[in-house]
């Protein structure tokens, strides 16, 4: 009878219309490192990014593991983004970690958002209205985003005149490295790149408009059952709207959904995709930092990081190459929630590790999912 309750209660909690309200997805995310291949008798240290529970993601049995001399969990001083950091000595041959963590996730669906913004204070959120390395403010960044946000008025219209200014303006470039750099100034020059890019021009331009905005790094969690997805990191924009809160908004996968499919800016398909990733992002996600520019803890030895949303490993203060995980050498996997299938399976409730599960997803957005980078 115990087994009947519990089992009854977990398909109401994975159902759509649960206490979540909305598609989830839910499962193992684990992270294997190994850096006994690099270069011997030096000190290696390791910097992961560390995802925490919030409002769209619930984290837990959190475990880490390996032969490392010493670890703990710490956080950057100026975003708070936690780190899991890891050494091994100089003296030792292997160098070995693997992380792993529980993730339910929920698709976030921000749809009726305020028309009327209450005073706020700007320098509540100085950080998000800060430039970065990469991310200028000034100059001809300041002049075009008040161009785009020309008869505008609260944080609402101006970030949604940019994020269609974005999405006309910029396009998708498969032959970018990783997610790309977000170098604002050469891509005004040359508008193509990956989700880093798209994401950083959206930024900058809101942050040179007054509109507070974030990118959220992140890894996919795929589609199928059991999926390698070392590959499948993801980055996407939050902007602030007073009395409100944070909003999604993920110009970039936009832009993938219409190289994927060959959609141009006319086609209903590209306008659906338009509408549900403002203020909407699928749960094929996990959101692992945030931040640019970053100065890790403890401190690496090499140059702030532009981004946090791959491993970070230096070997005798050397930095070693993220973007090529064999040679680091890291590997991603996800293994979807099997209980979760099994309830499902036996009440045959629709959730959204069922590819064809829609919840108000575009029937693209499953494939995106599935898709490295």
């Amino acid at each position: 009878m115990r087994r009947i309750f519990f089992a009854a209660v977990l398909c109401c909690w994975l159902a759509a219309g649960s206490a979540w309200g909305a598609a989830q997805r839910a499962g193992v995310v684990t992270l294997e490192v190994d850096l006994s291949d690099q270069a011997p008798g030096k000190e290696a240290r390791l910097w992961v990014p560390y995802p925490m529970s919030d409002r769209y993601q619930e984290v837990s049995d959190i475990k880490v593991t390996g032969d490392f001399a010493t670890s703990a969990v710490y956080a950057d001083r100026t975003y708070g983004t936690p780190i899991l950091y890891a050494e091994w000595p100089k003296e030792v041959a292997s160098r070995k970690l693997v992380f792993s963590f529980r993730v339910a996730r929920q698709e976030v669906a921000q749809r009726d958002l305020p028309v009327t913004e209450p005073r706020w204070n700007p320098g509540d959120y100085a950080e998000y209205l800060q430039p970065t390395s990469l991310g200028p403010i000034d100059g001809e960044v300041k002049t075009l985003a008040a161009r785009i946000t020309q008869g505008a008025h609260t944080n609402l219209e101006k970030a949604r005149a940019i994020y269609d200014w974005t999405v006309e303006n910029m396009y998708r470039d498969p032959e970018t490295t990783g997610c790309g750099t977000g170098d604002v100034c050469q891509l005004l020059k040359k508008p193509g790149g990956k989700c880093t890019d798209i994401s950083s021009v959206f930024i900058a331009l809101c942050r040179a408009s007054g509109v507070p905005a974030r990118e959220i790094f992140s890894i996919r969690l795929g589609k199928k059952a059991e999926e390698d997805i070392t590959t499948y990191q993801h980055c996407w924009a939050e902007f602030f709207v007073p009395g409100y809160g944070w909003v999604t908004a993920d110009p970039a996968d936009v832009r993938k959904a219409m190289l994927v499919e060959k959609l141009a800016l006319d086609n209903p398909k590209t306008k659906e995709y338009r509408s549900y990733f403002w203020g909407g992002i699928d749960p094929y996600r996990v959101a692992l930092a945030r931040g640019r520019d970053l100065r890790l803890n403890p401190p690496q030895a090499g140059a702030p990081l532009n981004t946090f949303g791959y491993p970070y490993g230096e070997v005798g203060g050397i930095p070693l190459d993220f973007y090529n995980p064999k040679g680091f050498s890291y590997r991603y996997t996800y293994r979807e929630n099997r209980r979760a299938v099994q309830v499902r399976n036996a009440r045959k409730a629709p959730v959204a590790t069922d590819p064809g599960y829609r919840c108000g997803i575009p029937a693209g957005v499953v494939r995106l999912a599935a898709q490295a980078r």
